[in-house]
């Protein structure tokens, strides 16, 4: 099957098995590029390993510390005449470069949420590995079925307390329009939360703790993000903000619960990139733009594999994780340099359709959502008939 991009509003419903092979290939260069971390994690859980920062955080633990990694992810096979999502793509990639280097990999593919999936890797961990000393959260779903109840959750992007009305970049056609999203109503936070926030990181690490597979002095983190003002409305004090302010609250309550391993759990704030989930929120996808032209000038841009390799190397596994006043480690600190939010407010105000190109690099927006589904990379024959039906080994 010759494969080619397939947009549909702020996805791609295609993607590409030797150029996501291509993209994983580039992020371990980068990783081994720089060498081994010291003092890295050996044996690592990533929940939501299959894109984005939960990728990036596999290939980061393996071919960064050489640690074996267990990945758990919800993503489409493919089949003959239809291509598979990007993450089970990656996830195949991953797994054959893995065993090439002669590093441990295994996979599920289900719903993360559920008491089923925690089930099956806890057993999956006692079996293979014993005990893990890290744990990765990564998940991003707009929905979550609560295993106790069978209630379905459903997250919404919206502003608390009143309308909100900016700028907005229409990514289809690279306008610079104006965008009115209607505030929350209804129980649309509390939704939002059961979705975005804590509650399923706490119940995977109280069952993790409750099997015993959790090592002395283990770590648990799970991303956030904060922004500058212009995005607040809509991000930090909007829906998902209060997500991620529960997301907080369950970091504190994992500390205590894991004190009597000595273990710490981490609320990362990464940096404003171009990922499945970001292209979803209105307003940031110019924002992200606009970001992007400003850092790669200034030399400090980075993809979510700079993220994570330098969340590993400089954060969590050094002992100088250099957290914020409420505790948070910030890798979005060169994002929120005050050099860099002044040149990007001042252009948020004088951007539009007619200078985007001058003030934004929209075409590097528009190269890294396509590069999150296999197309665009260099290398890769894109004429040429490709196997989409290409198997993930460990689920085989």
């Amino acid at each position: 099957m010759i494969v080619s991009p397939k947009i549909r509003g702020f996805i791609c419903t295609t993607a590409h098995p030797d150029g996501c092979a291509k993209h994983v290939e580039e992020q371990i260069a980068v990783v081994k590029g720089r060498g081994l971390v010291q003092g890295g994690p050996k044996k690592v859980l990533v929940i939501g390993s299959s894109t984005g920062y939960g990728l990036s955080s596999r290939i980061a633990a393996a071919f960064g510390c050489n640690a074996a990694t267990v990945g758990v992810f919800f993503e489409r096979p493919g089949e003959e005449k239809k291509t598979a999502t990007a993450g089970w793509y990656n996830t195949v990639a991953f797994e054959k470069q893995a065993k090439e280097a002669g590093l441990y990999a295994r996979s599920f593919n289900g719903d993360a949420f559920s008491d089923e999936v925690k089930h099956e890797v806890i057993a999956a961990i006692k079996e293979d590995l014993g005990q893990v000393d890290m744990v990765i959260y990564s998940l991003a779903s707009p929905r979550r079925t609560d295993p106790k109840s069978g209630e379905v959750y459903k997250s919404v992007l919206k502003p608390i307390g009143e309308t909100y009305t900016n700028k907005t970049l229409n990514t289809g056609n690279g306008a610079v329009d104006e965008v009115t999203i209607e505030p929350a109503e209804g129980d649309d936070v509390d939704q939002t939360v059961k979705v975005m926030g804590g509650e399923d990181w706490e119940m995977w690490m109280d069952a993790l703790l409750k099997a015993g597979v959790l090592a002395e002095n283990v770590q648990t983190v799970s991303y956030s993000y904060i922004g500058p003002e212009v995005t607040w409305p809509i991000y930090k004090n909007g829906t998902i903000g209060k997500a991620k302010e529960d997301l907080e609250t369950v970091q504190r309550s994992l500390d205590v619960k894991l004190a009597p391993i000595s273990g710490k759990a981490w609320v990362s704030v990464n940096k404003a990139l171009v990922t499945q989930a970001s292209s979803a929120i209105p307003v940031v996808p110019l924002y992200i733009s606009l970001l992007y032209k400003a850092m790669k000038a200034a030399g400090t841009h980075e993809d979510t594999i700079e993220q994570m390799d330098r969340l590993f190397r400089e954060r969590l596994c050094n002992g100088n994780p250099q957290p914020d006043e409420a505790g948070r480690i910030r890798i979005d600190d060169w994002e929120m340099t005050d050099e860099i939010q002044q040149i990007v407010g001042k252009r948020w105000e004088d951007v539009n359709t007619e200078n985007l190109s001058e003030l934004a690099d929209f075409d590097g927006y528009q190269a890294g959502f396509l590069k999150l589904f296999g197309f665009g990379l260099e290398g890769v024959d894109y004429e040429a008939e490709c196997d989409t039906a290409v198997g993930v080994p460990s689920l085989s």
